[in-house]
């Protein structure tokens, strides 16, 4: 079986997790690197994606400054939303070109590992038609516990998931999250009332996509994934 190589990188801004996301993109594509699985919070940050409408964006430049919520345009899927601390952001970096060459299946995918961690807590979510993330029941509509918004190039993705574990769920009212009106966001503790660990939703995250990716998943620490990318880097060089 093929290795996912997964690695928290903790607390991390948006672009320097994009930037890394675009290292292991160009290994992956050269067949230098396998699959990789990146998982990380980021500072708060608004994300708008390559169809975003920016009337989506509720809130003014002076009010996200007084926040201190940057504003970022990204290449991937998907409309506007919003990722901060106590939010799991997956970055999956997988050659589908080896696995399955469907957009949609693995955007299902994406879904199905979040429902399959949330059902470890005893949370039912699901899918909402029309709609990408997972959802869960909530009094009268349905509330986003988890978004998706992917990149293809080559068949290899990027950008990846977002999933609510104890994340400040009042940033969400700076937008219209996904370009969704009359939905709003949920988080995991508050469905379960309780304080939830970060690292025991991630290890259900990676369990329950390499199963689906039919990979096996390997720990590397943020140092000893550094250490392959350089080597890589070095041997490109030489071989030029």
């Amino acid at each position: 079986m093929s290795s996912l190589l997964t690695t928290d990188l903790g607390l991390i801004s948006w672009a320097e997790a994009y930037a890394l996301q675009q290292r292991i993109v160009a290994a992956r594509k050269a067949g230098t690197i396998d699959d990789v699985f990146l998982l990380c919070e980021h500072p708060h940050v608004i994300t708008l994606g390559r169809n975003a409408n920016r009337g989506n964006l509720l809130a003014s430049e002076g009010v996200l400054r007084q926040k201190n919520v940057q504003l970022q345009p990204t290449n991937r899927g998907g409309d506007i939303t919003y990722h901060g601390p106590g939010q799991i952001v997956g970055y999956p970096i997988v050659n589908l070109g080896g696995i399955k060459r469907d957009v949609g299946w693995y955007v299902r995918v994406l879904e199905e590992a979040m429902i399959r961690a949330s059902r470890e807590f005893g949370v039912e979510s699901f899918r909402v038609p029309g709609k990408t993330g997972i959802w869960v029941h909530s009094e009268s509509t349905e509330e986003k516990l988890g978004a998706i918004g992917v990149h293809l190039s080559r068949w290899v993705t990027s950008h990846g998931f977002a999933y609510n574990v104890s994340t400040d769920l009042r940033y969400f009212d700076l937008i219209v999250p996904c370009g969704i009106a009359g939905r709003k966001a949920t988080s995991l503790e508050k469905l379960l009332r309780r304080d939830v660990k970060l690292a025991e939703v991630q290890a259900y995250l990676t369990r329950h996509l390499a199963e689906l990716l039919s990979l096996e998943p390997r720990a590397l620490s943020r140092e000893e994934l550094q250490g392959e990318l350089a080597q890589i880097d070095a041997a490109t060089f030489l071989g030029k």
